[in-house]
């Protein structure tokens, strides 16, 4: 209330910043286990409350974001794993659902553009799907499993992209590639 009786709007309350806590003992492997403090975080409840207030920093790191507190954590790959594909129609009108190990299903399309990513030593291609977007330049990603990326390249087809030949898969009228097609190969 004012001082006139009246009722004050949000615009008159000042923003409340959460309490800073600074490196939080918690850990997202690589395979989509959260630890904290080295155990395994069991309770899939917990870790899905957790990925809802996830936060991506722009300078690439994560946190943990409530109302009332904000904390780093480690994440050694992508804090999100793509576990399961479903997908309906051909060609440009397919459309690609993903599941992810916390029971979010993401869409892949414009807005949620897979990409892949090869390691420098071996090649060998790593998958990704954006899942939502950060501050900055960095998105959370979930990182495609080995089993749902074989189902993705059974559904892949020839095509060009930015002048190369790939081999990719359509979702929501968009294309994108799983890698370059052999150069003995005829698109």
């Amino acid at each position: 209330m004012t001082r006139n009786g009246e009722q004050g709007n949000a615009a008159d309350t000042p923003a409340r910043r959460p309490v800073e806590c600074g490196d939080l003992p918690i850990l997202i492997k690589r395979d989509g286990t959260w630890l904290y403090k080295g155990s395994p975080i069991t309770r899939k409840p917990m870790i899905c409350l957790f990925s809802t207030v996830l936060k991506r920093e722009e300078d690439g790191g994560y946190t943990l974001q409530t109302p009332a507190e904000h904390g780093r954590i480690e994440v050694e790959d992508a804090p999100f794993v793509a576990v399961e594909l479903g997908w309906k129609g051909q060609g440009k009108d397919q459309v690609l659902c993903f599941r992810t190990n916390v029971d979010q299903c993401v869409t892949a399309g414009p807005e949620h553009p897979i990409r892949i990513s090869h390691d420098l030593l071996s090649c060998e291609p790593t998958p990704y799907l954006h899942v939502r977007d950060g501050k900055g330049r960095f998105p959370i990603e979930a990182r495609i499993n080995r089993a749902t990326y074989y189902e993705l390249v059974a559904l892949a087809e020839p095509g060009i992209l930015r002048g190369r030949k790939v081999m990719g898969v359509w979702s929501q009228g968009a294309f994108f590639s799983l890698g370059d097609l052999p150069s003995c190969c005829d698109v």
